[in-house]
């Protein structure tokens, strides 16, 4: 008779430090590469140049250029988890579900919010440039 032990994979331990710091950019980079794949993504990187070069040409303060910077970055943030939610919808639910059309609908509406603000807020400081 033999004795059959079933074993579990050996999670890989944790970095720390240094280390860490390095793996987090690697995923980090990994995921940015995976956004410039979208092209709503790159469409948005276009607007965002557009939008920093009119601040510039109508010479809006240093503030104005540092808001506008985070309001594109939150954009990218926006962006990012948008695609993970349609990727993993998207596993999950291959085919047409009223789950997957909502999830996908909510953050399509995010990443709209942003676009608003970033061409809200773009207008403002022009007006006021």
């Amino acid at each position: 008779m033999t004795l059959r032990v079933e074993s579990t994979p050996l999670v890989p331990a944790k970095s720390r430090g240094l280390a860490h710091l390095l793996a987090s950019a690697g995923y980090s980079l990994a995921g940015l590469r995976r956004l410039l794949a979208e092209p709503a993504f790159r469409q948005e990187v276009c607007l965002g140049t557009v939008l920093l070069a009119l601040l510039l040409l109508a010479r809006a303060p240093l503030a104005a250029l540092l808001l506008q910077g985070v309001l594109l970055l939150a954009l990218a943030a926006a962006e990012a988890l948008n695609t993970a939610i349609e990727l993993i919808v998207d596993r999950l639910s291959p085919e047409f579900s009223i789950f997957a059309k909502q999830a996908k609908d909510l953050g399509s509406f995010a990443v709209f919010c942003l676009l608003a603000a970033n061409l809200g807020y773009t207008a403002l400081a022009l007006i006021q440039a």
